[in-house]
């Protein structure tokens, strides 16, 4: 009997031991596989330009480099020269007439000397109604380099020279100051206008030249 007791205790003692001996189980924690995750979602909002670095026109009212508010591009066309919309004096014997008027204008915006002319006359006709103080006219010639400046030492001159300084050398020829309904004329060697130049012919009462003014050339 002691002999099965004692058996019976060898094998449960054998059994608890196997049973100590096998581990719990342990929990996976590795995270499942992210393979199927899904992309990162775009979050640029919709209609925005992928690259807003080049832009490849201006907005209209902006400036563009380079060039000063305001300002014409530089393929603009230039204004034309001064005197060039209107019409060229006709010339006949060596010689041409024109216009001043109440409106200080002059009708012509060029004279054309025929080369073959020894002397040439200009006459001035005034068909307005205003007095000459008020609206007087002429003709002088300088070199267009001069024109400024001798403009300017004719207003000192006054109206008794026809404001044209006395002994001016720079002056070619100029004809007297006249108002409306008056005429004048003056007479010069074609020589004088041969070299140097470019030539003009402007009105030098006050004012007037920066809008009466026309080419004079020898051809």
């Amino acid at each position: 009997m002691n002999t099965k007791i004692t058996f019976l205790a060898a094998a449960c003692a054998l059994a608890l031991a196997a049973c100590g001996d096998k581990s719990p189980g342990t929990t996976d924690t590795t995270p499942a596989s992210t393979a199927n995750t899904p992309a990162a979602t775009d979050t640029m909002p919709a209609g925005t330009p992928a690259d807003t670095g080049d832009v490849s026109g201006t907005a209209e009212g902006t400036t563009v480099p380079g060039t000063a508010p305001g300002a014409a591009p530089a393929d603009a066309a230039t204004p034309a020269a001064s005197g060039s919309d209107k019409p060229a004096a006709v010339v006949t014997d060596c010689a041409t007439e024109i216009e001043g008027t109440d409106a200080m204008q002059y009708n012509v915006g060029s004279i054309t000397i025929p080369a073959s002319c020894t002397e040439f006359k200009i006459t001035l006709k005034h068909p307005g109604t205003l007095p000459v103080a008020a609206m007087g006219h002429n003709v002088v010639i300088t070199a267009m380099s001069d024109m400024k400046a001798v403009a300017a030492d004719g207003v000192s001159a006054g109206l008794a020279a026809d404001y044209v300084k006395p002994g001016d050398t720079r002056v070619i020829a100029h004809t007297k100051m006249i108002g409306g309904g008056e005429s004048t004329s003056v007479s010069f060697p074609v020589s004088k206008l041969k070299s140097g130049g470019p030539y003009e012919f402007f009105c030098s009462f006050p004012g007037h030249s920066a809008v009466m003014k026309g080419v004079i050339a020898v051809e």
